[in-house]
Formats: C-alpha cells, sequence, structure tokens
C-alpha cells in the first residue's frame, strides 16, 4: 500500500507547484468568506488575505527574485555543501569510515558499523554507497550472515539519520525552514543550526546499543547460519598514502578546532560578542563548518594525491554545487509555497485555529509531542526527502506548537526523531533499491518483503528508545542544543 501510494506522487518539486496553486486558490475562498482568527497574545484580529487580487499578484512578481534569494536554507546548504564536497570527493570521508569499521576488534565490529553508519550522515550518501556494502563485505568475512551486517549499516545509516555527534548540512537546512516558520508568530524569533545538536548527540549512544542489540540478540539467531556459498572476499586495507592522509586531515582537524576554541573560549575572544555572548560564535556555525570539511579535506587529497592543481579544486566544489540542481529548484518553489502561506495569513489562522482546537480538547503535553512524531513517520513512508516534507510542515505545526508553549526548536526535534526511525521501511527511499541490490549479491531470492521484515525491529527499537529520550529531555527541561529552550515565552 505505501508503495503503491508514494509512487503515485508527483515529484517534490510538482509537489510544491500544486500545493502554492492550492494556497492561491484558498487564499481567495478563505478572503471572500472572511475567514479570521484573533491572535493570542496581541489581540489582533488575522484576516486571510486574497493572493488573486492585482496588489499580492504585483507582490508575487516583483518580489520573486527576492523571495529566492532571501530564502534561509538556499545560502545555509551551499555554503557547507563546498566543504563537504572536497571532503567527499577527495574519499576522505570513505576512507575515515573504512578505516574506522576496519580498526576495531571483533567483538566490536557491529557496534562501529552501526555508529559508522550514524556517523555517516556528515556526508549524505556516502554511507548508503560505502558503508551498506561495507557492512556486508565484513560480516561475512567473519563468517557471520551478511544480511545481518547490511542491515546494521543500513539502520545506522538511515533510520537513525539524523543524530549525530558533530553538526551536519541537515542541521542548517531544517533550521532554515523552522525559523520562517517561526517568524509567523514572532518576527525576531532566530533558530540556530545548534537547534538540537546536544539532543541529537545523546541518541548517537541510544541507537548505536539499540542496533547492535537488535542485530546481535534478533536479526542473526533468526537469519541462521549464512549458506549462500559465495566466497569470502578479501578486504583491501587501507594504504599506506590514505593512512597518511587520514593522519593528516585529523591534525588539521584538531588545528582548526583549535582555532575555533581560541576565538571562542575567552570572553574578548573574535567569535564573542561585546559583553562575552557566545551569539556571534552561533551565527558562524555554517561557515566554521565549511572550514572543518574543506581544510581536512583539501589536506587529504593533497597527501593522497587526489589534488594535484587548484584547479583540481574548483572542479570538485563545481561537481558539488552542479550536484545541488534539483536542491536549488526545490528551495525556489518551496521558498514561494512557504511566502504565499506567509502572506495570505493562511499558516497563522489554521495555527490559532489548531492550537485553540487542541486546547479544547485538552491535548497538549507529552501525548502532543508523541503524536507528532508518529505523525511525521507516518508521512516519511510516502515522503523521503526531510527537507520537502519540513517545508511543508513547518509553516503549519511550529507556529501552532508555538502558540501552545513549544518552543520551534522542540518541534524540530520531534520531526526529526519522526522523520528518522520509518527511513528504513519505505520502499519509496531512494537508496532502497540499491540495498536491495546489494543484498541480492548474499541472497539471490531476497525481495523488497524480506528487507523490510528484516528492518522492521531496527524501526521499533530505535522509535522506542528516541521517543522516550526526548521526554524525559522535556521532563527535566534540558536544551536541546546551545541556547534552544524547550518553551516558547512570547
Amino acid at each position: 500500500m505505501v508503495e503503491r501510494t508514494g509512487n503515485r506522487l508527483p515529484d517534490p518539486i510538482t509537489l510544491f507547484v500544486i500545493f502554492m496553486g492550492i494556497v492561491l486558490v484558498v487564499s481567495w475562498v478563505a478572503s471572500f468568506l472572511g475567514l479570521s482568527a484573533v491572535h493570542p497574545q496581541s489581540l489582533e484580529e488575522i484576516r486571510a488575505i486574497n493572493l488573486l487580487d492585482a496588489e499580492s499578484i504585483q507582490r508575487i512578481l516583483i518580489e520573486m527574485p527576492r523571495t529566492f534569494t532571501d530564502f534561509p536554507p538556499l545560502g545555509l546548504v551551499l555554503v557547507v555543501m563546498i566543504g563537504i564536497g572536497v571532503a567527499e570527493r577527495t574519499g576522505l570521508i570513505e576512507t575515515a569510515l573504512k578505516g574506522f569499521v576496519r580498526s576495531v576488534p571483533g567483538w566490536l565490529v557491529t557496534t562501529a558499523i552501526v555508529f559508522g553508519g550514524l556517523m555517516s550522515s556528515l556526508a549524505v550518501d556516502a554511507g548508503y554507497v560505502v558503508l551498506i556494502p561495507l557492512g556486508a563485505v565484513i560480516f561475512h568475512g567473519m563468517g557471520r550472515h551478511p544480511i545481518a551486517g547490511l542491515a546494521a549499516a543500513f539502520a545506522g545509516v538511515s533510520a537513525g539519520f539524523s543524530s549525530n555527534l558533530i553538526l551536519t548540512a541537515l542541521d542548517p537546512l531544517l533550521a532554515g525552514f523552522t525559523e520562517p516558520a517561526a517568524q509567523f508568530v514572532d518576527p525576531t524569533y532566530r533558530v540556530d543550526p545548534t537547534a538540537n545538536w546536544w539532543l541529537m548527540a545523546a541518541l548517537v549512544p541510544v541507537f548505536t546499543l539499540g542496533g547492535t542489540l537488535v542485530t546481535e540478540k534478533f536479526l542473526e539467531p533468526r537469519l541462521g547460519a549464512y549458506t549462500g556459498g559465495l566466497e569470502v572476499e578479501e578486504q583491501e586495507d587501507l594504504t599506506a598514502r590514505e593512512r597518511k592522509g587520514l593522519i593528516a586531515a585529523a591534525l588539521t582537524v584538531l588545528v582548526t578546532l583549535g582555532i575555533i576554541a581560541w576565538w571562542s573560549i575567552p570572553e574578548n575572544g573574535v567569535l564573542r560578542g561585546p559583553e562575552g555572548e557566545i551569539a556571534p560564535l552561533l551565527s558562524s556555525i555554517v561557515a566554521l563548518m565549511l572550514f572543518v570539511f574543506f581544510l581536512p579535506g583539501l589536506v587529504f587529497g593533497l597527501v593522497t594525491g587526489k589534488i594535484r592543481s587548484d584547479k583540481e579544486v574548483a572542479s570538485m566544489t563545481s561537481e558539488t554545487m552542479s550536484s545541488m540542481g534539483a536542491y536549488i529548484v526545490l528551495a525556489f518553489v518551496a521558498a514561494h509555497f512557504i511566502a504565499f502561506f506567509n502572506w495570505s495569513n493562511l499558516g497563522l489562522i489554521v495555527a490559532i485555529s489548531g492550537a485553540n482546537g487542541l486546547q479544547a480538547a485538552n491535548f497538549t503535553g507529552y501525548g502532543l509531542i508523541v503524536a507528532f512524531i508518529l505523525v511525521s513517520g507516518f508521512i516519511n513512508l510516502f515522503i523521503g526527502s526531510a527537507s520537502a516534507k519540513w517545508a511543508i510542515m513547518a509553516p503549519v505545526f511550529v507556529p501552532m506548537l508555538m502558540f501552545l508553549g513549544y518552543s520551534p526548536e522542540l518541534t524540530q526535534a520531534a520531526y526529526r526523531i519522526g522523520d528518522s526511525f520509518t527511513n528504513v521501511l519505505t520502499p519509496l527511499l531512494p537508496y532502497y533499491p540499491l540495498v536491495i541490490i546489494f543484498a541480492q549479491k548474499y541472497e539471490k531470492d531476497i525481495g523488497l518483503g524480506t528487507l523490510i521484515s528484516a528492518m522492521l525491529p531496527y524501526s521499533v527499537v530505535f522509535a522506542f528508545t528516541a521517543i522516550p529520550t526526548l521526554l524525559l529531555w522535556m521532563f527535566f527541561g534540558l536544551p536541546l542544543g546551545p541556547g534552544a529552550p524547550m518553551e516558547y515565552i512570547p
């Protein structure tokens, strides 16, 4: 059912164009009917604006270039991807993943594969392409069932996609959608890329332990001994040049982080404000991420010979930007969908009405957050793109929960949890066919149902560990990231 329904959905870009058309028509109907809502803070009456009148059409056309270029996620993601692109194309991320997984003792292999999968979200596609087949190869070489190794890597890469010890490109991307949604309610509200950092980092050991236990205590016994007959593949070790490159890259990371610490820790540091506040540091996170990825990638490429001239570096960054073409077009239509929602006041009216309805039904607190996580997880079965879903959901749910006293950072964190653990269950995940091809190398008859049934325990365990972790975070009132509160106080 999920596969059939999802396949009928148009491309996310087309989906946003359809939504834009719907907003235009609904704004005309809502304005004609005189729909409105009373802002619970300012007590101002918010009336629906007709976007099809002459004034609004002029605004749409005149402000179209600025609507696109001012879209927060656009610049944030493209800047970070310059650095990640160099690190990925020089082979640094792939080599680091291989070196990490192969350097651990045998009894820690499962844990290392799951952990490596979680950390692979630093470079979005690397884990799918490198670590998932590598997990199968390593298990097969150890005499263990290769499908179990593949499943462990797949769980880490996909089911725990949002969790990482350090910031990834997804952090500024989602924050860029959350901030304009929050500004429906509070025009001065800022959402930093670090908004969920501490919670996402805390989930790494939770998911690592959960993925290890599912693999070793449930999946491997269920699969039994591997009888596929495929000969054990010889695993290539890292070359001497790759080892030197990794050491040089690691030293570069340490030096870069040391400089950032030197600029950030002293109260009169370069990245501190006039009164010692850390706001300049938080606002510089995206630019700092560029250098944290770019410089080690550059050094690794020079040491390994992947980079011989400045032209190759320029080519790598150009290729990275070329690969972002689909995202840039998606950002264009998403920016206008959010702008239309904002200009029409429909988002604010829906948020206020929804918040009033939830309050009247007394549906708030932990139950509301859990319900939102489950809704996010269900929608994820049909729309795979994290940014596409959040661009649709944020303008409604972020303001709605703000009116109920929940911070945009908390709503974003709940969304990220729901968006992750069902990834391994949906055939609409773009990499699902690739994972099946990897699996069929060892089990020729393996299909969609077999893979989903193997991954279902991971999804359940990740859900039943991540959701309580967030609820405990709420119970103790812990910040979700630097300066990221749980509550929204007008």
